[in-house]
C-alpha cells in the first residue's frame, strides 16, 4: 500500500474546522501524519480516494464536537452560522414559511451557497444524493436539511465551488455533504432544551441517542431524534409587534368591513363605525379601519421532527456490505394573514343586501345609507338584490399543517482489485409530504351564497326559479343571510362556518440510483504516482403535487381557485439520466500538483453536457501554498419547473427596470407591482450553466498558525424564471400578448379589466388588436374611469385622478424561461492560530467573506444591476471566535457580523415614500442603509468522565434586528431574526 506524505501546511487546512476547538482536539503532529497510512479516506470534492486533495479547494469541515458547542438544535440552525451559506435570500428556513403555495413550504428549510439559491448547490448523504422535497419553494426544488436527523450526522462538509465534473448537476455553487456516523463504539444520550429570555415561550427540545457496538466482525450504529419547537410571533416583541410605518396599512381590515369607495357617494372608501382602533387616513384622504400584517405574522412556525435509521458496516472477506438508513417525519404548522375577501370574480369589494346595515344602531346605518349608493347587483344564484360593495378579509389567519416522510437506504459493496479499490451502492430516497388547511380557508362560491342567502342546508346553491321569484333547496332547507358587518352572534358565525374548505395537496419526491466507482494508481511519473478514479451513474427521478380539486385552477372555473386566497400547483414530471466521469491526480513534481476531471451527463428530456474541472496546488516551501481551479457546472430543469401545469401564485413586475411598462402600468413610479399569476411549466427549457474560477493561498508559518485567502468567482447564464416586466414589455408591441379578460385556453399572455375593450385608440383599435397605441388607449381609460377627467386637465389637477393606469385584471399566463445572467466575485479569508500553555489551548479564528461583484439583469431589461450591498445582499458576512480549553473545562466567545446593506426603499408605495421624508428616515437621494448587525454567541462546557455539560447563549446582549422598512416585518427575516437573546442547555451521557 502506498504512502502519502502531506505537507505540515496541508494537514492544518485539512484539519481547519468550523471552530477553533475542532483544531485543538483534532490537530495531528506532521512527523505523525507523514508515516500514516491513508486508505479509504474520502474527500469532497475528489473521488480519489487515499490522496490529499484538501490543499487544492478549500473545504469547511464541521466536525461533531463543533456541532454540540454551536448552540445549533437542527442542521437549518447550524447553516445558518456557516459565512458561505449567510447573505442573499438563496437559504431560507421557517422563518419564511406559510401558508401560502408561494411560501417556503411549512417547516421546511434549505442552505444556499453563496447566494445562488438551494436548487443550485447540491446536498449530498455521505456523498450521494437526496431527494428533493416534493414541494418546492416556488418552482425551485430543494433538499430539506430538516428532515436530515441531526443526531447522524458526524460532520459537515462544504465546498463552495463549481463540482458537476465530479457529481453532475446541481453543484453550481458547490456542494454541501452530510456524513453519517459510522463505526462507533458506545452509547450516548443527549437531552437539550433551550428559550429565548422573553416573556414568550419559544422553546424547543431536543432529545437523541446513539449507539453503536460489534456484531461479530461487523459494526451497527443506530441513531434515533426527537425535536420539539414553539413557534415564535410577531406580536411577541416590542420592535415588530407595530408595524414600523403607519403607511404600511392594508386597506382590507379583518372583523369590521370598511364600505368600498364605489358605493359611497364621496367616492371614499368609508371606515367602518365598529374599528377595533384607531382609523389610518389614506393617501386619498379618507379615514378608514385598516389591518396591520404585524397581527398574525408567525416568525418562526411550528416544528416537530422524529427520525430513527442505522449504519451497518460488515466484511466479507476482501469486500465490506456497507449499508445505511434512517427514518424522519416533520410535522409543522404554518400561518399567514388572513385572506382577502373579493367578488367572485375576484374583483375587489363584494356585494352585500342593504339589510346588511342593520347590523348597526339606527342612527348609525341611517347615517350611512345617506352616504351610500344603493345599486343593483346579480346574486351567484341569478336573483337581482340592491345592496353595496364592502372591503374586508375574513377574521382567522389561513393556517396549514403539514407532514412529510423521508426514508433514505442506501446499500453497497467496496473492496479491493489488486492495487486499485471500487465501490458499487444502490440508492433509494423518498420524501412524501401532506398538507391540509386547518382554518382560515372558505368557499367563494358557498360564501357569496351565504351573503345573499342562498346557501342550502345540505351546502350546495339553491336554484333560482325566476318566473317565480323563489329559492329552492330540494329537500334541504335554506340557511339565513350572513353579515359581515355582524360581530359576536354566533348564529351568524356558524353560517360562516359552512362555507369553510380543508383543502390538501399531497406531494412525493423519488431517487432512485446506482453508481459504481472505482479509483487507484495508474503509472508513476517523475518518481510520483498519477492516481485516478473513475465511475458511472444511472439515476431516475420522479415528483408529483397534486393539490385538491378545490385549490386548482381550472378552465371550467374561469381559472378561479374555489376558495378565497389560496392556491397551489399541480405537476408531475420524471426523467431518467445517466452520467460517468473521470478524474486523474497529477503529481507533476513534489510542489506542483493537479487535479483534472471531466464528466458527461445525459438526460432524457433536454439533452447531454460535458462538465470539466482544472485544479492545482503549488507549494514551493512546506509553509505555503499556492491552489486555484476551473470548471464548468450545470443545473438541470428542476422537474417541477418542466412539469408545472398552471401554479397558482403571484409574479412581480419591475416598474424601475422598464421605463415605458412603468408609464402604462405603474403611473410612471419605480416601484414593484405583485399580479396573480398563472405560471406554466416548459419542457423546452435549457439547463442552466455555470463557469466557476477560484485563487488562493494559504500560509502557515507556524503549525499553529494559519492563514488562507482565496478568490472566487461564478458566471451563471440561462436562469429559469418567470419574467413578468419582459412580458409586459412584449406585450406593448405584441397583440396576441393583450387579452381583453381571462387569457383563452392554450395561451399565453396578459389579462387586462374587460372593460378596456370599451376604449380605443385615435385609429379606433381596441387594446387586444394589433397596431394599437396603448398610450393612447392608457388616455382614454382615464377618461372613462373619471368623468371629470377633462375639467381636472383643464385645471391642471390630474394629480387627484384615482384610476392613472391601465387596470389589469387577473390570472395572467406566464411560461418560465431561460431569462439571464448572473455573475458573482468574492473573496474568503480565514485565519486561525492557538497558543498552547500548561495544560491550556487558547484560539482565536477569523472568517470573513466579501462580495466584490453580485451582478444579474434586471427582469424584463437587459440592465444589468448590482446586487451586492443591496436589499438582502451585504457585501460583507464576518465571524470571529475566541475559543479557552483548560483541562476538561472549555468556553468560547463568538461574533456574528452582518454588514450594511441598502433597503429597498424603491419596491416601497409612494404613500410610504412620503411618510419616510416626512420622519426624515431617507437621505437627500431618497435612500437608506440597513444598519450592519453584530451578534455575540458564548458557549461554556466541562467534560466529566463519562458525561457533558453544555450552555449556549446566542446573541448575548440582545441585539434587536436593524430596521428595515423595506420589509412589512420591519426587520429583514433572511439575514436577521428577532427572537433576541436565547440559550440553550445540553447534557450529554457516555454509557460505558
Amino acid at each position: 500500500m502506498t504512502k502519502f506524505s502531506k505537507t505540515p501546511l496541508a494537514i492544518l487546512i485539512a484539519g481547519m474546522t468550523f471552530s477553533s476547538y475542532g483544531l485543538a482536539q483534532e490537530q495531528v503532529q506532521p512527523e505523525q501524519q507523514a508515516e500514516q497510512e491513508i486508505e479509504r479516506i474520502s474527500v469532497t470534492g475528489s473521488q480519489i480516494r487515499g490522496v490529499d486533495m484538501e490543499g487544492m479547494q478549500p473545504i469547511t469541515v464541521i466536525s461533531s464536537e463543533d456541532i454540540e458547542r454551536s448552540g445549533a438544535s437542527s442542521l437549518s440552525d447550524l447553516m445558518l452560522q456557516v459565512n458561505q451559506t449567510r447573505g442573499g435570500t438563496g437559504t431560507f428556513t421557517t422563518s419564511e414559511s406559510g401558508a401560502l403555495s408561494t411560501s417556503t413550504p411549512a417547516g421546511q428549510a434549505a442552505a444556499s451557497l453563496r447566494g445562488l439559491g438551494p436548487s443550485s448547490t447540491l446536498t449530498l448523504i455521505n456523498g450521494r444524493r437526496v431527494a428533493a422535497s416534493s414541494f418546492a419553494a416556488g418552482t425551485e426544488n430543494f433538499v430539506d436539511i430538516n428532515s436530515i436527523p441531526l443526531a447522524a450526522i458526524e460532520r459537515v462538509e462544504v465546498l463552495a465551488s463549481g463540482a458537476s465534473a465530479i457529481y453532475g448537476a446541481d453543484a453550481v455553487a458547490g456542494v454541501i455533504n452530510y456524513i453519517l456516523k459510522k463505526d462507533y463504539q458506545g452509547a450516548e444520550l443527549n437531552l437539550n432544551y433551550g428559550n429565548s429570555f422573553a416573556a414568550s415561550d419559544e422553546g424547543r427540545y431536543n432529545v437523541n441517542f446513539v449507539y453503536g457496538t460489534d456484531i461479530g466482525n461487523a459494526n451497527l450504529t443506530v441513531f434515533a431524534d426527537y425535536f420539539d419547537r414553539n413557534a415564535f410571533n410577531a406580536v411577541d416583541r416590542d420592535d415588530t409587534r407595530d408595524p414600523v410605518l403607519i403607511s404600511n396599512y392594508s386597506y382590507l381590515p379583518k372583523d369590521t368591513p370598511n364600505i368600498y369607495y364605489w358605493s359611497a357617494r364621496s367616492g371614499d372608501e368609508i371606515g367602518n363605525p365598529n374599528c377595533k382602533t384607531e382609523f389610518v387616513t389614506t393617501e386619498f384622504g379618507e379615514e378608514i379601519c385598516a389591518y396591520y400584517h404585524n397581527e398574525d405574522d408567525q416568525l418562526q412556525s411550528e416544528l416537530e421532527s422524529a427520525s430513527a435509521g442505522f449504519t451497518f458496516n460488515k466484511p466479507f472477506g476482501d469486500v465490506d456490505w456497507n449499508t445505511e438508513f434512517f427514518y424522519s417525519r416533520t410535522k409543522s404548522v404554518a400561518v399567514s394573514s388572513p385572506a382577502p375577501i373579493n367578488q367572485v370574480d375576484d374583483r375587489e369589494g363584494p356585494w352585500v343586501d342593504e339589510t346588511a346595515l342593520d347590523a348597526f344602531p339606527t342612527d348609525v346605518a341611517d347615517d350611512l345609507l345617506s352616504q351610500l349608493w344603493i345599486d343593483p347587483f346579480d346574486t351567484i344564484a341569478g336573483r337581482e338584490l340592491y345592496g353595496f360593495r364592502f372591503d374586508a378579509r375574513f377574521s382567522t389567519p389561513r393556517t396549514v399543517e403539514i407532514e412529510t416522510d423521508a426514508i433514505r437506504l442506501v446499500t453497497g459493496l467496496q473492496g479491493d482489485w489488486g492495487d486499485w479499490e471500487w465501490e458499487t451502492a444502490v440508492t433509494l430516497s423518498k420524501s412524501e409530504s401532506e398538507q391540509e388547511a386547518v382554518a382560515g380557508i372558505y368557499n367563494r362560491y358557498k360564501y357569496h351564497a351565504l351573503l345573499a342567502g342562498e346557501l342550502c342546508a345540505d351546502g350546495n346553491i339553491a336554484d333560482y326559479n325566476f318566473d317565480t321569484d323563489t329559492l329552492n333547496c330540494g329537500g334541504s332547507s335554506l340557511q339565513g343571510m350572513y353579515n359581515p358587518f355582524l360581530e359576536g352572534d354566533a348564529n351568524n358565525d356558524a353560517l360562516l362556518a359552512m362555507a369553510q374548505e380543508v383543502p390538501t395537496r399531497d406531494g412525493e419526491s423519488t431517487v432512485y440510483s446506482w453508481d459504481g466507482r472505482i479509483s487507484g494508481e495508474l503509472f508513476e511519473f517523475n518518481n510520483n504516482v498519477i492516481s485516478a478514479a473513475f465511475g458511472a451513474e444511472i439515476r431516475r427521478e420522479e415528483i408529483t403535487d397534486t393539490p385538491s380539486l378545490n385549490s386548482r385552477a381550472r378552465l371550467e372555473n374561469g381559472y378561479l381557485v374555489d376558495v378565497f386566497g389560496f392556491g397551489s400547483s399541480l405537476s408531475a414530471a420524471d426523467r431518467t439520466q445517466w452520467g460517468a466521469f473521470a478524474e486523474f491526480y497529477i503529481p507533476v513534481t513534489d510542489d506542483f500538483e493537479i487535479q483534472l476531471a471531466g464528466r458527461y451527463d445525459d438526460y432524457n428530456d433536454f439533452g447531454s453536457t460535458f462538465n470539466p474541472k482544472v485544479a492545482f496546488s503549488y507549494s514551493p516551501i512546506d509553509e505555503l501554498i499556492f491552489r486555484g481551479s476551473w470548471s464548468t457546472s450545470f443545473r438541470a430543469p428542476s422537474l417541477t419547473q418542466a412539469g408545472v401545469k398552471l401554479r397558482t401564485t403571484t409574479a412581480t413586475f419591475d416598474c424601475g427596470a422598464n421605463q415605458a411598462v412603468a408609464d402604462l402600468y405603474c403611473e410612471g413610479f419605480g416601484d414593484e407591482r405583485t399580479e396573480n399569476v398563472l405560471e406554466l411549466g416548459n419542457a423546452a427549457l435549457r439547463a442552466e450553466e455555470s463557469e466557476s474560477v477560484s485563487f488562493g493561498i494559504a500560509f502557515s508559518p507556524t503549525t499553529s498558525t494559519t492563514v488562507m485567502l482565496d478568490y472566487w468567482q461564478f458566471d451563471h447564464d440561462d436562469l429559469i424564471d418567470t419574467d413578468m416586466t419582459a412580458v409586459l414589455d412584449a406585450a406593448i408591441s405584441d397583440a396576441s400578448l393583450r387579452h381583453c379578460g381571462l387569457v383563452p385556453e392554450d395561451q399565453m399572455g396578459i389579462s387586462y379589466d374587460p372593460d378596456l375593450c370599451l376604449v380605443t385608440d385615435e385609429s379606433g383599435l381596441r387594446i387586444d388588436e394589433a397596431g394599437a397605441n396603448l398610450t393612447e388607449i392608457l388616455e382614454e381609460w382615464k377618461r372613462f374611469l373619471n368623468p371629470d377627467y377633462d375639467e381636472l386637465a383643464a385645471e391642471g389637477r390630474l394629480d387627484e385622478l384615482r384610476f392613472k393606469e391601465l387596470t389589469l385584471y387577473r390570472d395572467h399566463i406566464i411560461q418560465l424561461e431561460n431569462t439571464g445572467t448572473q455573475t458573482i466575485k468574492g473573496v474568503d479569508f480565514a485565519f486561525d492560530h492557538k497558543f498552547d500553555f500548561d495544560n491550556v489551548t487558547l484560539g482565536l479564528s477569523v472568517d470573513w467573506t466579501h462580495y466584490l461583484e453580485f451582478d444579474r439583469n434586471k427582469p424584463g431589461s437587459d440592465e444589468i444591476e448590482e446586487l451586492s450591498g443591496t436589499w438582502r445582499y451585504p457585501e460583507d458576512i464576518a465571524s470571529a471566535q475566541v475559543y479557552l480549553g483548560m483541562d476538561n473545562f472549555y468556553g468560547s466567545l463568538t461574533v456574528n457580523y452582518t454588514g450594511s446593506y441598502s433597503d429597498d426603499i424603491d419596491g416601497l408605495r409612494g404613500r410610504n415614500i412620503d411618510e419616510l421624508e416626512e420622519l426624515g428616515k431617507v437621505d437627500a437621494d431618497g435612500q437608506r442603509n440597513v444598519d450592519s448587525w453584530t451578534t455575540v454567541r458564548a458557549n461554556i462546557g466541562y467534560d466529566f468522565d463519562n458525561m457533558n455539560l453544555n450552555l449556549s447563549i446566542n446573541n448575548l446582549f440582545d441585539k434587536e434586528p436593524p430596521v428595515a422598512y423595506g420589509s412589512r416585518r420591519g426587520f429583514d427575516s433572511i439575514n436577521h431574526n428577532a427572537l433576541g437573546a436565547t440559550y440553550r442547555v445540553s447534557f450529554t451521557y457516555f454509557f460505558e
